[in-house]
């Protein structure tokens, strides 16, 4: 398989996404970090602590997420390059249409066949808002066309359209 083949996005862009997303990320994972620290502190060693298994499944949730939130930002920032969005408008609805698309489904499905907590699912969606909506607006706000529109290299500038 061939890289040339994928959008090209902005590297600033995914490392900024990437932070920008993690935070949120990790504000849903802090119930299993409070766990490890709690371990942490009641360890006699720091050998003890690293051959645990609270220190194992930590250190593979953040490093998931970690990957996860580099991967969304490279898709939200594609998508946005695909769909040739340049308004903060346009990347919020892209944004809305994302979550739609992937998280609004199994969040009505904790609340109506799970039946979970409102707070704890309502807790979730804002978090998934802000790795959606927020994220794609937040890369809009940035940038992420490695070649920006109007600069005599892209098909859609102005200049491609003069008569010479």
């Amino acid at each position: 398989m061939s890289l040339q083949y994928l959008p090209a996005v902005k590297p600033s862009a995914i490392a900024l996404g990437t932070v920008f997303n993690h935070t949120f990320e990790l504000g849903v994972l802090s119930p299993l970090f409070g766990k490890t620290w709690q371990k942490a502190k009641s360890a006699n060693t720091k050998e003890e602590f690293l051959k645990s298994r609270e220190a194992s499944s930590a250190a593979a949730a953040w490093g998931s997420a970690l990957v996860g939130s580099a991967l969304q930002s490279y898709g939200v920032g594609a998508l946005i390059n695909a769909t040739g969005t340049l308004s903060y408008k346009g990347a919020a609805y892209l944004g809305a249409l994302i979550f739609a698309a992937t998280s609004a489904p199994g969040f009505i499905s904790q609340l109506v066949v799970e039946h979970r907590a409102f707070d704890q699912v309502g807790l979730n969606v804002l978090a998934k808002l802000f790795e959606t909506v927020g994220l794609s607006v937040f890369l809009s706000w940035w940038g992420t066309r490695t070649i920006p529109f109007g600069s005599g290299g892209t098909p859609l500038s102005r200049n491609s359209f003069r008569a010479e």
